[in-house]
């Protein structure tokens, strides 16, 4: 009794190994932290105030989708709790610098 290979299986291809690529060199050249920051900062000042005139739009009875007024509120909530957690992170790892002894 001859048994045949699973490649006598129609629809079957065998697998093939995965193929490994070079690391990437790192890039030389980027925004530095301190840029990163300060435009993180003013793009969560623009998703504040765009929701700020929402908010009024929608007490004066201006705003046609009251839901334009959820959905920026709830998205410069989460712009606001993700600003605060890169801080506190920021503050962490200072203060675990400062902890590090020298020499």
């Amino acid at each position: 009794m001859s048994i045949g290979g699973i490649e006598a299986i129609s629809g079957f291809t065998p697998l093939a190994a995965p193929a490994v690529q070079a690391p990437a060199a790192p890039a030389t050249q980027g925004a530095d932290f301190g840029s990163l920051v300060l435009d993180g900062i003013e793009r969560l000042e623009g998703i504040q105030d765009s929701a700020d005139t929402l908010a009024v739009r929608a007490a004066s009875g201006t705003l046609p989708n009251i839901h334009d007024y959820t959905l920026a509120a709830a998205e410069a909530e989460t712009a606001t709790k993700l600003t605060v957690a890169v801080r506190n992170k920021a503050i962490e790892a200072f203060s675990e610098i400062m902890r590090m002894q020298v020499g």
